[in-house]
């Protein structure tokens, strides 16, 4: 008498447990977790944006769709949705960085010029053009410490690197983290001069002065939070403006003085090299 009751507790207790285990695989959740990811890892080659933009998009809506899906598990499409709306931004991000690229190699050259530190500034400079002087301002003939380099919009001049600048670094700020291991502190002083003639003037953060090593990697003062011993203002400059001040980067003591400084006088202008000593 008692068997057959058993028999059919049984039967009740397995019922849930077969139920639990139907729900254990949401196969839309899982294509649209693929699909993102995918998406997202195409998103960031600037190559391959146009897959990521493929991807992406159907990922989305499969990973809604997969939310709606009854008696199924909801992570993974919880996860791809996440990875999806992650990935259109960072896709975003890189197009618009290669379109500026682009934009900054299609108008941002042949109106920069570079004037030896000997010359007065607007004295018939030499320009980065074909001539026999236009090597100077490379990476392998950088222009040397006080030549004036200047776009229609800016006048930058490197006044000065101090190479042994980790102690005046770290005594700056009590925030400042000493160099990793191998490398050290090493300031460079420009001046900045606003020569064009917005009214409302521009900030110096237009410009951009940047470390290369020795082996081609650039360092920018943006690398590690440092706060600098008389660091440059970017308060917004009016026509004839001058804001001077340094910029601190963190780079290989081995080959510290073998690297250059990478000069940009505004966003549309090309990059001079100059020496770092």
């Amino acid at each position: 008498m008692t068997t057959p009751g058993l028999s059919g507790a049984s039967s009740e207790q397995s019922a849930p447990h077969q139920q639990k285990t139907k729900k254990q695989l949401n196969v839309v959740a899982l294509i649209a977790l693929i699909a993102a990811v995918l998406g997202f890892i195409f998103s960031c080659m600037p190559g391959a944006l146009i897959v990521g933009w493929v991807l992406l998009p159907i990922a989305f809506i499969l990973a809604i769709v997969s939310l709606f899906v009854r008696d199924k598990p909801k992570g993974m499409g919880i996860a791809a949705l996440i990875v999806s709306v992650v990935g259109t931004i960072v896709g975003f991000v890189v197009f618009f960085a290669v379109v500026g690229s682009s934009f900054d190699n299609a108008f941002g050259s042949g109106d920069t010029t570079v004037a030896p530190p000997s010359s007065a500034a607007g004295s018939s400079p030499e320009t980065s053009g074909n001539d026999a002087g236009a090597e100077a301002g490379t990476r392998e003939n950088p222009s040397p410490l006080g030549s004036v380099i200047e776009s229609d919009d800016w006048r930058v001049v490197i006044n000065s690197v101090t190479l042994a600048a980790t102690d005046a670094v770290i005594a700056a700020n009590s925030f400042n983290d000493p160099p990793a291991e191998g490398s050290q502190y090493i300031l460079v002083n420009y001046s900045v001069t606003y020569i064009g003639d917005d009214p409302n003037g521009e900030s110096p953060i237009s410009v951009s002065v940047d470390y290369v090593t020795a082996d081609g990697r650039t360092i920018t003062s943006h690398d590690k939070s440092i706060v600098e011993p008389d660091p440059i203002n970017s308060n917004t400059l009016y026509t004839g403006g001058t804001a001077t001040g340094n910029t601190a980067f963190e780079v290989p003591s081995a080959t510290a003085g073998q690297g250059v400084i990478a000069v940009r006088a505004g966003m549309l202008g090309d990059t001079v090299f100059v020496a770092a000593q």
